[in-house]
């Protein structure tokens, strides 16, 4: 499933409207997003959105914001800010790849 999809899938499981979901969402100045922001996600219109919404989705619908940002294709911010080695981060995505479907890497 993609990010949009599993935002709309939970949003409906929750028996939120789009329109209630945005009301519950707000931005870093406090102010909710837009039902058709929303709506643009929902259906891939838009990309992913920044770390801090992803933040906020997950916390609205109960969802693992590790998993939001593997959908959005992100690497969340205390991962990045790590000063790993090369080698380090090579392992880490050795492992990851293991535990998603155990290929031998």
């Amino acid at each position: 499933m993609t990010f949009g999809q599993i935002i709309s899938a939970n949003r409906k499981k929750h028996g939120l409207s789009q329109k209630d979901l945005a009301q519950l969402v707000v931005k870093e100045d406090g102010s909710p997003i837009s039902p058709q922001y929303l709506n643009d996600i929902e259906r891939d219109r838009r990309n992913a959105p920044p770390e801090y919404l992803i933040g906020r989705l997950a916390a609205v619908l109960q969802l693992d914001p590790d998993y939001l940002y593997y959908l959005a294709g992100q690497i969340p911010e205390d991962l990045r800010a790590g000063g790993h080695s090369q080698e380090k981060v090579q392992e880490a995505f050795v492992a990851f790849r293991r535990a998603l479907d155990n290929r031998q890497v």
